[in-house]
């Protein structure tokens, strides 16, 4: 509805034009092959009260528009010395701008203040808690952190499991949905501390990583995943390439 082509149509009926026919023709792009669908969908009463609803909320949406692009400003011009360690961090899978931005204005950017990459992740609550008495282990809830950061992580973390072929999408496939959002929010983190403490951007390990890393073990979870199935398996070590 917010697009050029909706905003355009909305626009034109808040001035009061309602033929179906000149509010379709304002389409752009794409939509332009549903003309005929279009025609049909805009057929209808659109009434003064309408009008005074619809053009207030179209003025409310331009009002926050400007605030952001305002505040935006005033974000970008306080982050300026931060301008190389935000664009480091967007080399980190999931990890937008905005993301960036959030995890140095949470964490200050600097990561002498954490000795190690597990201090920073344990500020941040992305640890899990290690309550275990006589080999019984009662929880595995994590600390509370920053929520601006803790919301943001677990942004960058469902983000970073539509990756391709990435080292964090595969760790998001190991686990329960849970576990593995605070898995991934815990690499990026540990990601963050080494890459802001050396310069370097992020080398991803590849989403190959666990089964180069246990090739046995992934077999072995395959194999079942077959014979769950209903298949008989009998495996056959591949001849080595020439």
């Amino acid at each position: 509805m917010m697009g050029k082509s909706g905003r355009a149509m909305l626009d034109a009926l808040v001035s009061g034009t309602t033929d179906p026919v000149v509010l379709a023709d304002l389409a752009r792009g794409q939509l332009r092959k549903k003309l005929p669908a279009l025609r049909a969908a805009l057929e209808g009463r659109f009434d003064s009260e309408q009008v005074l609803v619809v053009g207030r909320i179209l003025a409310h949406i331009d009002y926050l528009d400007e605030a952001i692009d305002e505040l935006s400003g005033a974000i970008e011009e306080q982050l300026g010395p931060f301008a190389p360690a935000v664009e480091l961090l967007c080399t980190i899978p999931g990890v937008g701008r905005r993301a960036a931005e959030v995890i140095i204005a949470e964490t200050g950017g600097d990561m002498t203040a954490f000795p190690t990459a597990k201090h920073l992740a344990s500020w941040a609550g992305m640890c899990p808690g290690n309550d275990e008495s006589a080999g019984k282990r009662r929880s595995g809830k994590t600390r509370k952190g920053s929520k601006w950061l803790s919301q943001t992580l677990v942004e960058c973390a469902k983000s970073a499991n539509r990756s391709k072929n990435t080292y964090l999408a595969a760790q998001c496939a190991r686990r329960g949905p849970n576990k593995a959002t605070i898995a991934v929010c815990h690499s990026i983190l540990t990601a963050v501390w080494h890459m802001l403490s050396t310069g370097e951007t992020y080398a991803d390990p590849g989403g190959d990583f666990f089964a180069r890393r246990d090739p046995e073990r992934t077999r072995k979870r395959l194999v079942g995943q077959l014979e769950q199935l209903g298949y008989t398996i009998t495996l056959q070590q591949a001849a080595a390439a020439a």
